[in-house]
């Protein structure tokens, strides 16, 4: 499972519409998270740096649960824990400039959940980049978030048809199928 850009002090252009629809998948995130961890599918935390080149994770993961807020909620609720694994990535998709593959293929992963935000950008590149190193990959349509509803769909439908990407809601997944 890779929860992507949730732990995030949402200070960017344009921020607010899409804070407030993470906040409203984050429970979904946080329920899938469980389920993963009952059944022993690894969590892989898959963050922008934003820019900030001398970061680390734990810096990333401080400053996202400080701060007051849906934001600090998020990140509150869904902070890694120890068993889980983080790679801070420079650009939209997690593959691009990472070790996330290698991590992957070291756990040995051949399929992916992919949660977070934003569809758009960040959720459907790296599940682009996902299928072309030949993962399966599931993005549950409760698990992900856009600025608005209508763009998340879009972005969904096109990973359905272009990707065969399946997109039903977390519930559905059956979870022993993936380990």
């Amino acid at each position: 499972m890779l929860i992507i850009d949730m732990m995030s002090e949402w200070r960017f252009p344009s921020s607010e519409p899409l804070l407030r629809h993470a906040a409203r998948i984050a429970p979904a995130i946080e329920a899938l998270r469980a389920r993963c961890d009952a059944v022993g599918v690894p969590v892989v935390y898959v963050n922008d740096n934003h820019g900030r080149w001398r970061s680390d994770l734990r810096k990333v993961v401080q400053d996202a649960c400080a701060q007051e807020g849906p934001g600090g909620d998020i990140a509150r609720s869904l902070a890694p824990r120890e068993r889980d694994y983080f790679v801070l990535k420079p650009k939209h998709s997690g593959f691009y400039a990472t070790p996330l593959e290698l991590l992957l293929r070291h756990l040995h992963v051949g399929q992916l959940i992919l949660t977070g935000v934003s569809t758009e950008h960040c959720v459907s590149m790296t599940a682009t980049d996902a299928c072309m190193r030949d993962f399966k990959v599931w993005c549950p349509a409760d698990g992900v978030a856009s600025h608005t509803p209508a763009l998340r769909d879009r972005t969904l439908t096109q990973l359905q048809e272009s990707l065969c990407i399946c997109t039903d809601p977390s519930p559905s997944l059956r979870l022993p199928e993936l380990v």
